[in-house]
């Protein structure tokens, strides 16, 4: 019988959202897409306890990303005359 072994190492993934309110030493983001709503960028560079646990892939050289804002969602109470 023939057996092969492949080296593994346990990792975990969580999405943002399911980051949020908790605290991590070690946190990765991928920004060659860019987050996909306004606020998901700023919960998901919170999360982390440090600087140095903080690793970040932009889609250049260099480390700019995309805010995403949508407009229509600011204006909502706006265009429905509902009062806050």
């Amino acid at each position: 019988m023939l057996r092969r072994q492949f080296p593994v190492a346990l990792a975990f993934a969580m999405t943002i959202n399911k980051a949020q309110g908790q605290s991590v030493k070690l946190v990765g983001l991928d920004l060659r897409v860019p987050c996909f709503s306004h606020g998901q960028l700023y919960v998901a560079l919170s999360r982390v306890t440090s600087p140095q646990g903080l690793k970040v892939i932009f889609p250049t050289d260099e480390p700019v990303t995309v805010n995403v804002v949508y407009k229509d969602a600011l204006l909502f109470p706006a265009v429905h005359n509902i009062v806050p």
